[in-house]
């Protein structure tokens, strides 16, 4: 018997690869010692989140992903805490 994978279940799955593979590209890259080579890494690290990210779009165009409204004042909190850190 044939088992057939539901869109929600092959976008789900390539979403949490993209993950994982996002994951060990940046561990790769903070552990280059040679330039070139982590500038690979940083690259491809760069391609796999851009993958990651319209993974995402088509999973939440499609109902799959469903992400709630930001109350405007978390946004703001956040924005200020993290403005903070930076300086």
């Amino acid at each position: 018997m044939q088992q057939v994978y539901t869109d929600k279940e092959v976008l789900n799955d390539g979403l949490c690869a993209q993950k994982a593979s996002t994951g060990k590209f940046n561990m790769a890259a903070n552990e280059c010692v040679h330039s070139q080579v982590r500038d690979t890494m940083l690259n491809i690290l760069e391609q796999e989140h851009s993958i990651q990210y319209d993974v995402f779009n088509m999973m939440h165009k499609r109902g799959f992903y469903e992400t709630p409204a930001a109350e405007d004042k978390k946004v703001s909190d956040a924005k200020m805490k993290y403005a903070q850190s930076v300086k």
